[in-house]
């Protein structure tokens, strides 16, 4: 039984990935590795910029016989999932934990699938505005990690990395009922991860602009009777908390949609407008906002 956890594996060196793992790195290096395929290697092995300090982080390529990690952390895109479970897999053991920070609401399921509900917590970042332009990852906020314990087979391990997060200063929360707040999070990804790629809007505009707040909660209200089918009770007044905490968040920074947009990648849409679309066609609910959103975001992944 894994009694503390003194190393953190992460794989996915984005925006996300680079701000916690910079926080790791400063409260300890020897606590964090990242890990990568080898064809990404050569990419990092002169550092990488986190708020003007270059970090060396130690990089591993996954080998079935290296040993086994005791807390991995995910913060890749959703369209890696598959490729990322492949990778993790020889580091695995009996008493690993994982933390997916995924944007949506079905990692936790896939990492199930393969690995056993006892090793897989809830979880996801809010609050946080790393932004990754020219290869060099700024933020003024980390945000916090939200993460608890939805199966029951995984209880009592949150405290263990509950622990490793107040050694090294990263923000964090345990909610009682983390599956709410992980529709909350997907509500408001569905809000303003979306209208701000087709809008190229950083989040100073929904601080400043009514017209940008409306569209963005057009966008979430869709989800709410959604959710209440599915057994999640969420509301308005939940659309409401996002929004003041936009206007705490850097002006400048962007979600993680627009970068993507503005970067020619493929972006998640499908995590979010189209996984809108097919609840709603579950429950025969009426998602029009977000059948337009999804229409216009795959026109712009194809400009």
């Amino acid at each position: 039984m894994l009694k503390e956890i003194k190393t953190v594996h992460i794989i996915g060196l984005g925006a996300i990935g680079a701000t916690y793992g910079s926080v790791l790195y400063d409260y300890d290096k020897s606590s964090v590795k990242v890990l990568l395929d080898k064809e990404r290697l050569p990419k990092y092995k002169d550092g990488i910029l986190v708020n003007g300090k270059r970090y060396f982080f130690d990089l591993q390529v996954p080998k079935n016989e290296d040993s086994k990690a005791e807390l991995i952390i995910i913060a890749v895109k959703g369209r890696h999932l598959h490729e990322t479970i492949d990778a993790i897999t020889p580091l695995v053991g009996r008493d690993t934990i994982i933390l997916s920070l995924l944007n949506g609401i079905t990692s936790e399921d896939m990492l199930s699938s393969k690995f056993g509900r006892d090793k897989v917590l809830h979880g996801f970042s809010v609050g946080i505005d790393a932004l990754r332009e020219n290869g060099e990852v700024k933020f003024s906020s980390m945000g916090r990690i939200v993460f608890g314990e939805h199966y029951p087979e995984v209880k009592g391990k949150a405290a263990l990395v509950a622990d490793i997060f107040s050694k090294a200063g990263i923000n964090y929360s345990i909610p009682e009922d983390i599956l709410k707040e992980m529709w909350w999070k997907f509500m408001l990804n569905v809000g303003v991860n979306q209208t701000s790629a087709i809008l190229r809007a950083p989040y100073g505009v929904y601080a400043s602009i009514p017209e940008a707040q409306e569209l963005l909660a057009a966008a979430c209200k869709e989800v709410i009777p959604i959710a209440e089918k599915e057994g999640v009770s969420l509301s308005e007044s939940d659309i409401d908390e996002y929004i003041k905490i936009l206007k705490t968040l850097s002006p400048s920074s962007k979600t993680s949609m627009l970068q993507d947009v503005e970067a020619g990648r493929k972006t998640e849409v499908e995590s979010f407008a189209l996984a809108v679309i097919n609840l709603g066609k579950k429950h025969n609910i009426p998602t029009p906002i977000n059948e337009i959103l999804y229409l216009m975001i795959r026109v712009l992944e194809q400009k």
